[in-house]
């Protein structure tokens, strides 16, 4: 159930008078290009009671999470940024440190890199980015994970190294909806799942079924896969807005992820729709007032 409490931990925004989103190519995907601004997400997010949000990169570019940031910064909805930064840089530790110094620097919360579509399978493993994945532990940021079901095994081996650093798993992994099947994919988003320092959003799933044919029931058994896996401690709600209006509107996915829970009681789907996001992200850090007093965040 959700409510006016309701953190969505995953959407994104783009301004293509900005920059182009490279990853939007193909009839599918023709409605996407176009912009999606904040603008455009405040009254969806209104309609749906949710009281804040949490902003995702979309292109692997140093310009963009500054943008975010800024955008955080000046915003009564946006809570956290999950930025990218190049984690296989020398100085990655120092490129965090000066996101932190711009506007709306106090709330990052993240950082992602677009891994699904890393060539190498053993990417997450190099060891210059395992060094930039300690980085970002040693900042106190969490890593979002972005992968597809075939780098899940891989991504455990990752968590299982760096244990001080907490990965969230975007999408699910993106697990294999539209065919119905469950394994591999199961297998290994439980041994993912078996490291405490691990989370996953429920988010970006319509867009795995069947397009335009899909139903809950299609859902239903990767849902209840991941709730075994992680149990409602360590899952967030994500809308993947504007991503999601290819299948489902930003509160039909919402009332969808409450229905697809509807099993936890109060206190879990409390801890799924809000208490996790500030949890995982550190979301209520002292932040800049506008007269750059401290002040608390209250998503």
């Amino acid at each position: 159930m959700t409510g006016p409490r309701t953190i969505d931990a995953h959407h994104h925004v783009w301004d293509l008078a900005v920059r182009p989103q490279p990853w939007i190519r193909g009839e599918a995907l023709a409605p996407l290009a176009r912009s999606f601004t904040a603008a455009d997400l405040a009254p969806e997010a209104a309609a749906a009671a949710v009281a804040a949000t949490v902003v995702v990169q979309t292109v692997c570019v140093p310009e963009e999470t500054p943008e975010l940031l800024a955008l955080a910064d000046g915003s009564d909805l946006i809570a956290g940024v999950v930025g990218w930064t190049d984690l296989t840089a020398p100085d990655v530790a120092d490129a965090i440190a000066a996101l932190r110094e711009l506007p709306g620097g106090e709330r990052l919360v993240g950082i992602r890199h677009q891994v699904q579509e890393e060539p190498d399978p053993d990417w997450l493993l190099r060891p210059d980015v395992q060094r930039g994945l300690l980085a970002v532990a040693e900042a106190g940021l969490a890593y979002d994970l972005v992968v597809k079901p075939h780098q899940l095994s891989t991504a455990a081996l990752a968590a299982a190294r760096l244990p001080g650093l907490t990965f969230v798993l975007d999408h699910l992994g993106k697990p294999p909806i539209a065919d119905g099947a469950l394994d591999p994919w199961a297998a290994d988003l439980r041994r993912l799942a078996a490291l405490p320092n691990t989370a996953a959003k429920l988010s970006g799933l319509v867009t795995e079924a069947a397009p335009g044919r899909w139903r809950p029931a299609d859902l239903a058994p990767y849902t209840d896969t991941a709730l075994e896996a992680f149990g409602p401690q360590r899952l967030l709600f994500g809308s993947d807005w504007p991503v999601c209006t290819l299948e489902a509107g930003y509160a039909e996915v919402t009332r969808l992820t409450g229905h697809l829970v509807d099993g936890l009681d109060a206190r879990e789907k409390d801890a799924v729709f809000r208490h996790n996001a500030i949890r995982v992200y550190g979301l209520g850090r002292q932040r800049r007032t506008a007269e750059g007093r401290a002040g608390p965040t209250r998503p």
